[in-house]
């Protein structure tokens, strides 16, 4: 049960948004910019960063969520998705979004300066100065995200196929409504 009322019946940060438009506005633009407009990486590529970042965090909502956007936007579907996140390293991905995991995972862990060697690493399988810039940007933003939705308690969809609506959703319409 949510620790503030919320006075609709929309799971996760979803429910948050409608609840408060003020700060929605600002959230979802944010990850409208994030996820969606032109960058170094892909739409997929990013919303696997968030996504991981949320499981690392033990946010079901926002990994389940994001997982479903990456799913819907990559190569091998919810099968790599699922892949990367029981563990990376084994994952039929390519090396530089490997490295970009590991930022993101480092990213989650504490905040200090990345390491040299895991700045390195990425930069050994090509990744350029705005993919490692736009990872830890994302992966920074989704630690806000997925406290703001684990710290006020939101619940999970009760519709096994929630994620792969708001999914179709995401891919068309965006973050910010029009």
């Amino acid at each position: 049960m949510p620790h503030i009322v919320i006075d609709n019946d929309q799971p996760g940060i979803r429910g948050l948004m409608i609840q408060r438009p003020d700060t929605a506005a600002p959230l979802s633009q944010l990850a409208e910019t994030l996820l969606r407009s032109p960058l170094s990486l892909t739409p997929g590529e990013r919303e696997l960063i968030a996504a991981y970042t949320s499981h690392l965090n033990s946010t079901p909502f926002c990994s389940g969520s994001h997982g479903a956007f990456a799913a819907a936007q990559i190569e091998g579907g919810q099968e790599i998705v699922d892949a990367v996140l029981a563990d990376p390293d084994t994952a039929p991905i390519t090396p530089r979004l490997r490295a970009l995991l590991h930022i993101a995972a480092s990213v989650c862990r504490s905040v200090q300066p990345l390491t040299a060697e895991v700045v390195a690493a990425a930069r050994e399988t090509g990744a350029d100065d705005a993919q490692i810039h736009d990872t830890v940007l994302i992966a920074a933003a989704f630690c806000m995200y997925n406290r703001y939705v684990t710290c006020l308690n939101t619940g999970l969809p009760d519709d096994p196929g929630y994620f792969e609506m708001a999914a179709k959703q995401i891919v068309t319409q965006g973050y910010v409504a029009t």
